[in-house]
């Protein structure tokens, strides 16, 4: 029988730090929204290939070749979905930020290829492949900085629209967080989980 394959682990915070690193030295202005696909395009020399039905046939919206030469992403998702397709890519750059050598040692360039190489793997030391993907994509996407700036703007727009944050929470965080979501250029699910991530609902409820 093979050793299982075993994933390199990461906190949240080396995450973090690594995602500082990367924004540091390709977009170190921090303007809004970050351009992941002109990054992976220009500075990693990625080739973004859409595939017809790849949600569809396989419930993935895209996935990377183990060369991390190559981003296949579902086509629907790629012309329709920009909030998804951004997030794509962004989950597909932190596998080549922190899975490089992992990936490099398991050749796969398909989309059988991928899932006979999922497969290879547990299940415990495949979510943590795909969480700190995850955590990656959401730290790049939304910066803390940008992302505590633009909550405190949207919280002081509710006191002076004279919300009632007693009575009126739920609507007042669904207004924020869609608020936020339209300046990243991100789902409002990515917000809600950067917003529980640095602690920020705590502040007004």
């Amino acid at each position: 029988m093979p050793p299982e394959i075993e994933v390199p682990y990461y906190s949240y915070a080396e995450i973090k730090n690594r995602a500082y690193e990367f924004l540091r030295k390709y977009h170190s202005s921090l303007s809004l929204p970050i351009p992941i696909e002109e990054i992976l395009e220009f500075e990693f020399k990625i080739n973004i290939v859409p595939l017809p039905r790849l949600h569809r046939d396989h419930e993935i919206d895209g996935f990377i070749s183990s060369d991390l030469t190559t981003i296949s992403v579902d086509e629907f998702v790629y012309e329709s979905r920009l909030g998804r397709y951004r997030f794509t890519l962004a989950h597909e750059a932190g596998h080549i930020i922190l899975h490089k050598k992992f990936f490099k040692e398991h050749v796969f360039s398909t989309i059988k290829g991928w899932k006979e190489f999922a497969q290879s793997i547990s299940i415990r030391e495949y979510s943590f492949l795909e969480t700190h993907a995850n955590n990656f994509a959401g730290l790049i996407l939304v910066p803390p900085t940008p992302l505590l700036k633009l909550f405190d703007e949207s919280v002081k727009a509710a006191e002076e629209a004279n919300f009632s944050f007693k009575n009126h929470i739920d609507v007042i965080i669904q207004y924020i967080v869609e608020n936020i979501a339209k300046k990243f250029n991100v789902s409002r699910e990515v917000i809600m989980i950067r917003l529980e991530k640095d602690k920020l609902l705590e502040r007004i409820k």
